[in-house]
């Protein structure tokens, strides 16, 4: 496996745009890792990597081979998963791409209740903007994206989309609480968090203030939604969120729909590269959650 590890090391390089800082990463000095990219160039007979005075940045030839190189190290990755499932032991290792709005509130229960049935299967979750989550897939980083927005489907094959209702999240002492749900103008004088530019959400919140004419009053933008909803504990701030149920079992807080009228309506999709056969344990984890769509919004889902 020696030349997967020299593989691994030039994917490093790449993706910190350091040498020093993937030498840290790898636990290796940054001599040593010098030593072996200016050997593989010499191999090549060709430089790869662009030297800066803040670090490298691949060349032509260098994004060439990085596609290559993660091109095959997916492969691998599909290889042993599905040699380990004919053992009857799942084994693996996972790659997720999603926005905050996702990964945040929606996933960490779904990933400990299949790990609990596969606990040899480990996750790497990508904290990524929709048109980054999507960029994550071609270049092999990401083995599913969850993305809220649109998805282009001349590259990208949509495993489940499901339409979301935007919710309301609030401190349970909030005097919007009492309602059994809201209109968007029932929003606009308590302070709102919203999600920082660049979210599929905050794309969706925005299109809607500018449709409605009404602006929320906005104290707090954040990419984080766990501070949007922890910081609304503290004031009469609402917080802006999908529709995962997770929230609601918090008894510090309240979710509230918005009436038909007023609905904030947006499509969440499980999302892969087109005609890539995924590694036996993303393929199986990707059903467990088009199986909780399914479940959960059984009109929703398609």
């Amino acid at each position: 496996m020696r030349l997967l590890a020299q593989l691994n090391y030039i994917d490093m390089v790449a993706k910190t745009g350091s040498i020093r800082r993937a030498a840290d990463q790898l636990n290796i000095t940054s001599t040593a890792l010098n030593r072996r990219i200016l050997a593989l160039e010499d191999e090549l007979g060709t430089p790869i990597f662009e030297r800066l005075p803040q670090g490298v940045r691949l060349n032509t030839a260098g994004e060439l081979l990085i596609q290559h190189i993660r091109h095959s190290m997916a492969e691998l990755a599909k290889v042993t998963s599905q040699i380990a499932d004919l053992s009857g032991v799942r084994r693996g290792h996972i790659n997720i791409a999603g926005g905050s709005e996702v990964i945040g509130t929606f996933l960490p229960q779904h990933i400990a209740r299949y790990r609990r049935d596969h606990p040899q299967v480990s996750f790497d979750i990508l904290r990524r903007a929709p048109e980054a989550a999507l960029k994550a897939l071609t270049e092999f980083e990401a083995d599913l994206s969850l993305v809220f927005g649109a998805v282009p489907p001349t590259v990208f094959q949509s495993l489940a989309t499901v339409e979301l209702n935007i919710t309301v999240a609030m401190r349970k002492g909030h005097p919007l609480a009492e309602h059994a749900s809201l209109r968007w103008m029932d929003c606009l004088d308590y302070p709102a968090i919203l999600p920082a530019e660049g979210s599929g959400l905050h794309h969706i919140l925005m299109a809607a203030q500018l449709r409605k004419g009404m602006p929320l009053r906005k104290v707090i933008s954040s990419e984080s939604f766990e501070f949007m909803l922890n910081y609304s504990r503290y004031e009469d701030a609402l917080a802006f969120i999908l529709p995962f149920g997770e929230v609601e079992e918090n008894p510090d807080m309240v979710v509230r729909r918005f009436d038909d009228g007023d609905a904030i309506e947006g499509r969440l999709h499980l999302v892969q590269t087109k005609g890539r056969v995924l590694p036996v344990a993303a393929a199986k984890f990707a059903e467990t959650l088009i199986q909780h769509f399914n479940a959960t919004f059984p009109a929703r889902t398609t």
